[in-house]
Parts: structure tokens; sequence; C-alpha cells
């Protein structure tokens, strides 16, 4: 993008790269003559994230180790929902565009391409719509998938009956 303004552009600022386009960011500047509004990375994570966990046919976020360290976190801080807002995400932003990772535990039976489709379209409305960076791309993981009878306990390592006593 030009600036053809007289402001200068800030280093490091973050700001949309669209000139007006049908994208759901596009136009909002985010340095403007007035100052400038950085957005945080884990700010974004958490948008993706709860853009993600929106889907039907998602049922967790995060690899199983991802879950595990972030059920252990979670009980030792109280962290609630919002804690765990951008667990199994990971992003990367510049100065005008993010790029998202996703790691997904998804329900069987679901279309795992559908899924991942609704899921990506979701998370770039999402985060264009919030924050004005352009989504360069969602790239999606699934790492387990959910069974009927499968319980939580079990997912999170704490089987009921020990193996050896």
């Amino acid at each position: 993008m030009t600036n053809t303004s007289a402001e200068p552009t800030v280093p490091g600022a973050r700001e949309s790269g669209a000139t007006g386009g049908a994208r759901g960011g596009a136009g909002r500047e985010l340095v403007t003559a007035n100052g400038r509004t950085t957005i945080a990375d884990h700010v974004v994570a958490k948008i993706a994230g709860m853009a993600a966990r929106e889907v039907d046919g998602v049922h967790r976020m995060g690899g199983g180790s991802t879950r595990a360290f972030g059920a252990v976190r979670d009980r030792v801080s109280g962290g609630g929902t919002t804690a765990s807002a951008a667990r199994g995400v990971a992003v990367e932003v510049g100065e005008r565009q993010a790029a998202v990772d996703i790691d997904l535990v998804v329900e069987y039976g679901v279309a795992i391409p559908d899924l991942a489709g609704a899921v990506r379209r979701n998370v770039i409305q999402g985060v264009e719509r919030m924050t004005g960076l352009e989504v360069t791309e969602v790239n999606i993981t699934v790492d387990d998938i959910h069974l009927p009878d499968d319980t939580d306990d079990s997912e999170s390592g704490d089987d009921s009956e020990p193996r050896v006593r």
C-alpha cells in the first residue's frame, strides 16, 4: 500500500492493506493522523479461537499435549473460557496481515473438508471484521476425532480407574 498522505507510516504498526475491497476489514486504517492502534498477537489468537469454536462440529481446540497443558494451567490459574480462548491457535501478525494456524478435535460424523471450510470462513470473517487485518491464510490441523462414547475425563488423561495398583 502506498502512503499518499503527508503522515509518516509508523514502523511496527498494523494497518489494513486493502483500499476498499469486499473483505471485512477493508479500508479501516490502524494508523491515522490522530494516532495508531496496535493489536497484540494474543488478541488475534483469541478472536480466531472464538470464531472457530462457533462452528458446529468443532468439539475442542488444540492437540493432546496442548489440551493437557491448558487443563493444568486453567486449574492452577482458575481460568475459564476466556483463558482458554486461544488454546490450539497460533498466529503470525504483521503490519497489515495475519496468518492463523488452528488445531481441532472434530465430532465424529462431520465431513472434515466441509468443517475446515466453515472454520476457515468464520475465522477470516471474524478476524478481519474485528481487527482490520487481512487474513492471508488459515491452516487447520485435525488432531483428533471425538467419538460419541468418549468422555471428557479420558481425553484429559484423568482416567477414573487406574491401570496399575
